[in-house]
């Protein structure tokens, strides 16, 4: 593994150093409508195969999985036109921390691109503040601006977005406000206050990457929050190393032994793709880390097809 590793630096760095001065090219924020699909048609077999062996080469992985203590979701977008993705325990609805921050950051801007809210410079570093330095008080203020928990809700469960939908186990929820006194509103399908499952996870970030959460404008101004992540742990401590010149679009969440961490990446090549992960463990904030290795060897079918699918 710690061989692996080295050579995906060692490509990093090549693909890095071959495209230092041109710049990453712009996200594929503006797909023709023909071409574009829905995520959940977009399933890959050879890359759900891949992305299940990567997961069984980890030690003490294949168990979290069987107790759906671990969720990854990964789509390829190195070629835009055709994405792929697959998912292990993708609808699997975990207590996700500060990661449904982003539910927040959605009913926001969709706010703002109705006219229902203004902008204001407080408004403005608030939704900042709460996306990539993850504050609490910043998230619990753009709650109480949005008119409460059910407000929010309401809207991940419009059917232009769905991104909670019983039917698939649930999805982004926001059942409480981010500080310590405050009164529940358990999601319905397994009473989590703050939860998600991957799979929903990774549409929002889907549509938001190819411009159709709400409208390009919107999906714009959503990846312009999400940029420039505050806080080098998890998924962006190894990329920070492994692809210093990708630009990153992240949210993420930790509470105790729950972790979780959601992450466009926009580099050079082939280096283009969303990885979502959730775990419930103790050593989470490691596995996370090494969760990324193991979806870049996927993408790059390091992986001899030997092993079943996990759900055979």
């Amino acid at each position: 593994m710690r061989i692996f590793m080295s050579l995906l630096l060692v490509a990093g760095m090549a693909v890095n150093a071959a495209v230092a001065g041109t710049g990453v090219p712009p996200l594929p924020l503006q797909l023709a409508d023909p071409q574009w699909r829905p995520l959940l048609e977009r399933v890959d077999l050879p890359l759900q195969r891949q992305l299940e062996l990567g997961l069984r080469t980890q030690t003490g992985w294949y168990a979290l999985i069987r107790h759906h203590k671990l969720a990854v979701a990964l789509v390829d977008l190195g070629q835009p036109e055709r994405p792929r993705f697959a998912s292990v325990n993708g609808n699997s609805m975990m207590y996700a921390a500060s990661l449904p921050k982003i539910a927040i950051l959605l009913a926001a801007v969709d706010a703002l691109e109705s006219g229902r809210l203004q902008l204001d410079a407080g408004f403005d570093q608030d939704l900042k503040d709460m996306i990539r330095n993850s504050s609490n008080s910043a998230a619990t203020r753009t709650i109480d601006r949005l008119g409460g928990l059910e407000k929010i809700n309401e809207v991940m469960m419009e059917p232009r977005f769905d991104f909670y939908d019983r039917r698939m186990g649930g999805g982004l929820w926001v059942g409480r406000r981010y500080e310590k006194t405050s009164r529940r509103l358990p999601d319905p399908v397994s009473g989590i206050s703050h939860g998600a499952t991957v799979t929903q996870v990774a549409r929002f970030f889907y549509r938001m990457a190819t411009g159709h959460l709400i409208n390009v404008r919107a999906s714009q101004r959503l990846l312009d929050y999400m940029a420039e992540p505050g806080l080098s742990h998890k998924f962006v401590n190894t990329l920070q190393r492994v692809a210093p010149g990708a630009s990153l679009y992240r949210k993420s969440g930790t509470w105790q032994d729950w972790h979780s961490d959601a992450v466009l990446v926009w580099g050079p090549r082939w280096r283009r793709y969303i990885l979502v992960g959730m775990v419930e463990d103790p050593d989470g904030e490691s596995i996370l880390r090494s969760l990324v290795t193991v979806a870049e060897g996927a993408l790059l079918d390091v992986y001899p097809l030997q092993f079943p699918l996990l759900d055979e």
